[in-house]
Formats: structure tokens, C-alpha cells, sequence
């Protein structure tokens, strides 16, 4: 009877445990149940020591389920122990304990930032056990991995209110975020008053027109925007605001490159006489600041200003897509060049940074730039933000200067999140919630003592195509909860499934808050896998499986259609359909996915160069999964190569008869994509020797608009090679120029 009642009584905890699993982002390092539950009052008495403004927020928080009290007692509620000064004061500074007990909640802190903290885990436990009013006793000890744990905004391609910026600051803080980077001046727009320049805002605030639609389409809305800007007395409101949300306030004035928007103001800080207008299309521009002596003097008296506004340690100079064109076209430069003893105009870009970083040092700052600042050699306090992979942090981390991780291809939440097809237009790329929440910051090339200099993780925002508030959430969330337990350390790739049970039961504080979040992960998603004849298409859902349901027919799924059991076989050309339903209703987006076979689809395919980390879904399997790329838009059916040719090799498996061979490359100048400049095809049947079939060169490929759909003669092979020429540097008059051209390719067919 005894060992019945043991075996029972640990069944029921358990049961218990399991019931009460804590759906907590991000998710604490360190969890310890304890027997009994906090019975949830009506009115929560709270201790009169408690940090105020912090306890004010939580008050504000939970004004709508509770009545509070304040009681100077021993038995008050809600208590808190403000720990002894820690010899690692900085390292514990976001340290807390949060104490749950059958009586009482007790925080213990370093600092009000650990207090704070702690206060965002109690509203998520009073968020998630308040409907039984009954929390599980527990412990929690935590702080996070990572000290720089970071969103940006863009707010120069598209405005945003302060009370719109605010929320935005609301939502890093609830989710433990500690460092907002505002993104003020760009070639679009400069957003920040700056009183000894009156005509950065009177000018350089507003445009004639922006883009609008998929960049390709070239089109324009015909409608001034602006003049948008924010004032110094609004910058130092929203300063405050984040600080008592324990946020840092990062500013970025960007320099040398995307400045069009202050040149349009003061047209003689750049090389040629001009005169120039903010930007009305997206994209990287040729005219930037020169770096002469009033050049220097300007960005000096901009910076002042920046500095008193914003107390930060870290001020973010840009740095980034700074072409070289003007800069060798211009005496000054040329002179500069020879009279410093530097090596070209990479040179030159890294003596215009030391020569910022030095002024910004002498009043006691620090900066921060995109891994462009690299290009020549870093300044010698400098630190990067590595946006265009991992390289650039990894390279700063050995040279022992801090970094923050932020790669396109993990980070920019610009990016697609869903099926391209069911998703508002985005700038490219493809970067799902289950990718971001992948994602290690520390890189596997760094030894324990260089990753030290890994401050840590930001997501970034860019908003050529997000025209409003609104479309700012959808784009943040759910993507920022990924990002915020990356950037605690607690994330844990295997157990995805796990965080994804936690985002879904978040959603109910988002609708709470009127967020427009997107709800993709609830869409029916389709991965292409190859199989003994060719290819199949796997379906998954978030959701039950059993409620997928889908067509062949180009129909529109139903509860009628085919239920999904096993992977689709894709034996021909044909559209599959998909939805998820419950109940009988319709729960998701239709999904919609055409192939288009070729003897070439499913088939084994290598690489000899790999793409870059940004547009690298689905690795070169893609080039022979029938999905052909969409051009307008550059999400998950395309491989990008940054200065690189492209050389693959397809095993049919056995000699195969075809006559015709077809890829696809793209064309899209203004984000540096260009045709290639030759190709050629080659087959072989024993992938050693290799005999050249077909050559096409330039001409061929721009008349075809780089489709390329060639007959090749009756062959017979094992094998084929397909050698893809890259455009190499861009042309002068062309933006990007004088940089690393993409070539974008897709579906690989023979016929």
C-alpha cells in the first residue's frame, strides 16, 4: 500500500509539474519548483521599499487585474532585497532571484536593471497563471548571456511617430531587450534636429516621392514625404523613456556613405559641386561625404549635439555601402591619399573613421560601426556590428575589439518570415522564426578568450517596405522572442517545438495589446526533399498535421481534399495546394506552391563555391527542387553569390538523354545584382572528365533577360557541370560601384 501511494504521489507531481510548465521568453537559466502555490490576491500589498519607478511600471502593467497596496509589513506581497555590491558589479548587474513562495514573492537584485528584469518575469507568470490565480512556488535565478541585447529602427526610409517609437521601446523591455539603435540619417531622410544646422531637417527631412511596390517594378508613388523629423526636446523624451525601461539609447549618424539626405542640405561637403536631393529610390548612392576639413568640422559640431542628447557609451557612425567612385575622381582624395601614405580609397574610408573615432574618444565615447569599418584597418577602439555575415565579428574579436552579431541571414527581420508567396512584399532573404531562434552568436572559429569580445546580439529593421506602424510589428513579432532568448543564452535549437508551444500561448498578450503580429507559424509550410524517384514535398504545420489538407488540381483546399499523411511525390509539373483546418474552418493561409520538373529535379547536386549566408535556403538542393525563383521576389528560391562564380555539378544518377538545358540569373542593379558574363555547360560519366557542350556569353544572357533556355544537341551523360561567369566589380555609374557584384541563379533543368 505504501509503495502504491509513493508510485501515486510522484504521478501527481509530475502531473503537476507538467501542467504548470512555465511558458515564460525569455526562458529563465535556472528553474527550481517547490511545493504549494501563491494564491493570487485582489488586492496586491506591496512593500514601501520597493524600487519606485520600476514598481510603478508594474503597477501600470497590472493595473487592469489588481488593486494595489503599500504596506511598510513584513507579510507585504510582494518584497525585495537589494543584494550587497557584487565584486563583478558589472557582470551582475542584471542579475535577480525571484522567490515564489505560498506567502510571499521576494526579488533580490544588484541593481533596479536586475529588479526591473525580475518584474518582466512576474507580469508573464501573473500574465499566464492569472485566470486560476494560483502560481507555482518556484525559484528563479537568472541573468542573461549576453550584455548587448539589441533592436533596431529605421525610421529614415519610413517615419515614426514618438509614441509609435515608444512602443517600440515597450516591447524590447518586455521581452528583456536592452539596447534600441535608431537609425537617424540615411540618404532618404535625416531625422534628428541638429540647431547649428538648421537645413538638415528644413532640406534633408523630406523627399519628392518614395518607391513603392517590388524594387524591379521601378515604380513611384508621386507623393512628397516629410518633412519628418524629430526634435531635440523629442529625442530627449524618448531617451528618458528608455531609460527608465533600462534601455540603452544607441544613435546612428551615418558616414562617409548614405548622406545624400545632408548633402542635399550642405552640398559642399561632398566631392562634386552637385546639387543633390534626398533619395527617392532605396538602394546604395555614389555621392558621399568628402573627407576634407569642413567635412570633418560639420560631422564634429553633428556629433556634439548627438552626444549631449544621448548618453550612451556607443555612438554608431554607419560606416557601411560607402562606394569609392567620387573618391577617385577627386583631387582632394587623390591627394589625400598620397600625402597619408594610404594604400587606395579603403585606405582612405579607415583614415575617415580614425579620424572620427579620435574625436568621439576625446569627449569620452566610444564607436560602433557596420564591418565595412574594417576595410582598410579598425580604429583602434572601434567596434563592429558584423551585418554581412560573421566574418566581420569574427575578425574584430581576434584583433580583440568588441563585436555584435547581427548577420543578414540570422537578423534581418526586413526579411521574409513566411512563404514569399502569402507574405506583404519584404526586401528578400528568407528568415523564418525557427531560423532566427538557430542562431549562436558566438562563432565556432573563436577560442574561449576571443569570445569574450562578443558583446552580443541585434536584430535590424530596415524600412523600405514596411510603410507603417502596423507592418512594424508584423515584421517584429513573433521573430523578436526568438531573438530575445538567443540573446539570454537559453535558446536550445533541438527543443524548437518546445519554444514554439511557448510563442503561440504569448499571442494571447499580443492580441491583448491590439499587436499585428505575424501569424505564419500557423501557415502550412512545404520543404522539397529528394526520394528514390525524384523529389517529394514534405508539409508541416505548427498545428496538428492530421488537419492539413491539400490539392493537385490547382484547386482550393477543403476539408474535402486530400488528407495529408506522407510526403506529395513530384513526378511532373503541377501546383500543390495547401491549408491547415480545425474544426472544419479554415485556419491558415492557403499555401501555393507550382513546380516545374526536369530530368534534373531531385537529382544529387554539389557546389564547388558556397552562397552567401543570406541567401542560402535550402543549400544547392534548391537549384533542382523545381521551384522556380520568383524575380521580384528573393526569398527562399534563390542562392546569392557575393563576387564569386558558380560552378555546380548534377549527378542524374545514371546517362541520361536530353537536348536542352535551362537556369535562371537575375538582374537587379540597384541591390547590386548582376547578369553574368558567360556561361557554359559540360557533361561527363565519370565526374572527372568533362567535355564543354555549350558556351553563351554576355549578350546571350541580357537578351534573355538572364532566363536561359538553350538547345544543346542530342547528349547522353551521367553528369552535368554548369559554370556560371560572376560580373565582378561593379562599373562606375552603376550603384555599388567599384564593389563585389551578386549573381543570383536558380533552377538548373535539362530536357
Amino acid at each position: 500500500m505504501l509503495r502504491f501511494l509513493l508510485i501515486f504521489s510522484l504521478l501527481f507531481s509530475g502531473l503537476f509539474y507538467s501542467q504548470s510548465k512555465l511558458n515564460l521568453i525569455p526562458f529563465p537559466q535556472k528553474v527550481e519548483y517547490l511545493k504549494g502555490e501563491f494564491v493570487i490576491p485582489e488586492v496586491l500589498i506591496l512593500d514601501e521599499n520597493l524600487p519606485k519607478q520600476e514598481t510603478e511600471y508594474l503597477k501600470k502593467k497590472l493595473k487592469a487585474n489588481f488593486k494595489f497596496q503599500n504596506s511598510g509589513k513584513l507579510d507585504a506581497h510582494l518584497m525585495y532585497i537589494l543584494l550587497p555590491e557584487s565584486a563583478n558589479s558589472e557582470q551582475n548587474k542584471e542579475f535577480y532571484t525571484l522567490e515564489i513562495s505560498p506567502k510571499q514573492i521576494l526579488i533580490k537584485s544588484y541593481t533596479k536593471q536586475g529588479y526591473f528584469l525580475a518584474v518582466q518575469t512576474l507580469i508573464q507568470l501573473f500574465e499566464e497563471f492569472g485566470n486560476n490565480k494560483k502560481i507555482p512556488s518556484l525559484i528563479i535565478e537568472d541573468q542573461p548571456k549576453f550584455s548587448w541585447r539589441g533592436m533596431h529602427l529605421d525610421v529614415c526610409r519610413h517615419f515614426f511617430t514618438v509614441d509609435e517609437v515608444k512602443q517600440y521601446i515597450d516591447y524590447l523591455a518586455m521581452y528583456k531587450l536592452n539596447t534600441f539603435h535608431w537609425h537617424l540619417t540615411d540618404d532618404q531622410g535625416w531625422r534628428i534636429e541638429i540647431k547649428k544646422y538648421p537645413k538638415l531637417t528644413q532640406i534633408g527631412s523630406k523627399r519628392k516621392e518614395s518607391m513603392i511596390g517590388a524594387y524591379v517594378d521601378n515604380k513611384f508613388d508621386e507623393k512628397p514625404y516629410g518633412p519628418y523629423f524629430y526634435t531635440q526636446e523629442q529625442i530627449k523624451e524618448v531617451v528618458k523613456y528608455a531609460q527608465d525601461r533600462h534601455i540603452t539609447v544607441v544613435p546612428e549618424i551615418e558616414m562617409p556613405g548614405h548622406a545624400l539626405a545632408a548633402l542635399s542640405a550642405y552640398p559642399e561637403l561632398a566631392c562634386t559641386k552637385g546639387p543633390f536631393e534626398p533619395a527617392t529610390k532605396w538602394g546604395v548612392f555614389d555621392d558621399v561625404f568628402c573627407p576634407k576639413e569642413e567635412t570633418f568640422t560639420f560631422l564634429e559640431n553633428v556629433l556634439d549635439e548627438v552626444m549631449t542628447l544621448f548618453p550612451s557609451q556607443y555612438i554608431h557612425i554607419g560606416g557601411d555601402e560607402c562606394p569609392k567612385t567620387r573618391w577617385k575622381e577627386c583631387a582632394h582624395c587623390q591627394d589625400l591619399i598620397r600625402k597619408n601614405n594610404l594604400k587606395d580609397e579603403h585606405g582612405l574610408q579607415s583614415y575617415f573613421i580614425h579620424r572620427i573615432e579620435k574625436y568621439v574618444n576625446s569627449k569620452g565615447r566610444k564607436i560602433i560601426g557596420w564591418d565595412e569599418i574594417l576595410e582598410g584597418g579598425l580604429a583602434p577602439n572601434a567596434a563592429v556590428m558584423s551585418w554581412t555575415g560573421v566574418n566581420g565579428g569574427i575578425e574584430a574579436a581576434k584583433s580583440k575589439h568588441f563585436a555584435v552579431m547581427t548577420p543578414g541571414s540570422y537578423c534581418y527581420f526586413d526579411h521574409y518570415q513566411g512563404d514569399p508567396a502569402t507574405e506583404p512584399n519584404a526586401f528578400g532573404g528568407f528568415t523564418p522564426l525557427d531560423k532566427v531562434y538557430s542562431y549562436n552568436p558566438i562563432p565556432g572559429e573563436l577560442n574561449e578568450e576571443q569570445a569574450q569580445y562578443i558583446l552580443g546580439v541585434q536584430a535590424n529593421l530596415w524600412t523600405e517596405y514596411i510603410l507603417d506602424f502596423k507592418q512594424v510589428q508584423y515584421m517584429i513579432f513573433p521573430r523578436l522572442f526568438a531573438l530575445s532568448e538567443v540573446g539570454w543564452g537559453t535558446s536550445e535549437p533541438k527543443n524548437y517545438k518546445e519554444f514554439e508551444g511557448r510563442v503561440i500561448n504569448e499571442f494571447k498578450v499580443l492580441d491583448r495589446l491590439n499587436v499585428n503580429y505575424a501569424k505564419s507559424i500557423y501557415n502550412v509550410s512545404g520543404k522539397v526533399i529528394p526520394d528514390k524517384n525524384g523529389a517529394s514535398y514534405e508539409l508541416s504545420t505548427s498545428q496538428n498535421p492530421n488537419g492539413i489538407r491539400y490539392t493537385l488540381d490547382g484547386t482550393e483546399p477543403a476539408m474535402n481534399s486530400h488528407i495529408y499523411q506522407n510526403p506529395i511525390p513530384v513526378s511532373k509539373s503541377m501546383t500543390i495546394k495547401s491549408a491547415y483546418f480545425e474544426n472544419g474552418q479554415l485556419k491558415s493561409a492557403v499555401s501555393s506552391q507550382q513546380f516545374t520538373t526536369s530530368k534534373t529535379t531531385g537529382k544529387s547536386i554539389s557546389l564547388e563555391q558556397q552562397p552567401s549566408e543570406n541567401y542560402s535556403f535550402g543549400g544547392a538542393f534548391t537549384l533542382v527542387d523545381g521551384i522556380v525563383g520568383n524575380v521580384k521576389q528573393l526569398g527562399k528560391t534563390w542562392l546569392g553569390f557575393q563576387g564569386k562564380d558558380f560552378v555546380a555539378t548534377i549527378d542524374l544518377g545514371e546517362k541520361t538523354k536530353f537536348s536542352q538545358a535551362y537556369f535562371n540569373t537575375l538582374e537587379n542593379k540597384g541591390s547590386w545584382i548582376h547578369l553574368a558574363k558567360s556561361a557554359q555547360i559540360f557533361i561527363s560519366d565519370d565526374n572527372k572528365n568533362f567535355k564543354l557542350i555549350k558556351e553563351i556569353g554576355k549578350e546571350e544572357i541580357q537578351n534573355a533577360k538572364g532566363k536561359i533556355k538553350i538547345n544543346v544537341g542530342n547528349q547522353s551523360a551521367k553528369y552535368i557541370k554548369v559554370k556560371i561567369e560572376n560580373a565582378g566589380i561593379i562599373p562606375a555609374a552603376n550603384p555599388g560601384a567599384d564593389s563585389k557584384a551578386w549573381l543570383f541563379v536558380d533552377e538548373i533543368g535539362a530536357l
